[in-house]
């Protein structure tokens, strides 16, 4: 376990094994920023990577198995993450989960599910975490295009939960304001990550591929280009930015369809 290192900065992030929560823990480490790499047990990808990778960077992290499902779970993350550095100053509520369904097969339980990952999930990381800040203390959560923008069929949970990720942020953001803690959200387009790569729940790489032909970029994104617009978010280059949402898409939700 690392040691205390209370000088430099600490970030917490959730869903930290893979996809956007990976490239943003590296990132961290590239700023010298201790990373605390929050990841579900049950994910197929290995948060142990994004330790080597972020060590590799001749960064500092810590992992922590989290089920933001789970609020005594998500306080533990808060506490141990303090408990090891001394601090918290960035907090990034990235877990989230994605599954289809249509409404006539879009049980309660199925819905519950994803609001408590996806919705709430993003509370409990806040809340849990917000204690442990300071002034000049920063969260952001990932929402995306669906439900932060756009409609999708067979996705209304996901879509929800989404959507209401905005009216969390945006009112953590007046609330905290007092406090010097900014609260944003940003709203990924197209990412090529493992959750969009799932043909079943998603769009699958053949369908990404279809869709980076109708973004203006020419191309899905990449997940170290959504990091990049959290670190500014988290950083003091934004430091009178509080309560927005930063739509990161490549121009496709500007692109008129002919």
């Amino acid at each position: 376990m690392p040691g205390s290192t209370s000088g430099q900065q600490v970030a917490v992030i959730t869903g930290a094994a893979s996809g956007i929560g990976r490239a943003l823990a590296v990132r961290y480490a590239r700023e010298r920023v201790n990373v605390v790499i929050g990841s579900y047990p049950g994910d197929p990808h290995d948060p142990h990577e994004t330790l080597r990778q972020v060590e590799a960077e001749g960064g500092t992290g810590l992992v922590v198995d989290v089920d933001v499902r789970d609020a005594g779970q998500v306080d533990e993350l808060a506490r141990r993450a303090h408990e090891t550095f001394g601090r918290i100053d960035k907090v990034v509520a990235n877990a989230g989960i994605l599954r289809r369904a249509p409404l006539a097969e879009l049980t309660d339980d199925a819905w519950d599910d994803m609001l408590s990952v996806d919705l709430t999930g993003v509370l409990r990381t806040f809340r849990s975490c917000s204690p442990y800040l300071g002034e000049g203390g920063a969260m952001v959560a990932v929402s995306s295009i669906a439900g932060g923008v756009y409609g999708w069929e067979d996705h209304a949970h996901y879509a929800a939960a989404k959507a209401g990720v905005l009216g969390i942020c945006r009112s953590l953001a007046v609330e905290l304001a007092p406090r010097g803690i900014r609260v944003n959200a940003v709203i990924p387009g197209l990412i090529e990550t493992p959750q969009s790569s799932d043909p079943v729940n998603s769009l699958g790489p053949e369908g990404l591929e279809r869709a980076g032909d109708d973004i203006p970029w020419g191309r899905v994104g990449r997940p170290e280009e959504v990091a990049d617009v959290i670190w500014f978010l988290t950083s003091n280059d934004s430091r009178y930015v509080t309560g927005q949402e930063l739509v990161v898409d490549g121009g496709l939700i500007v692109k008129m369809r002919a």
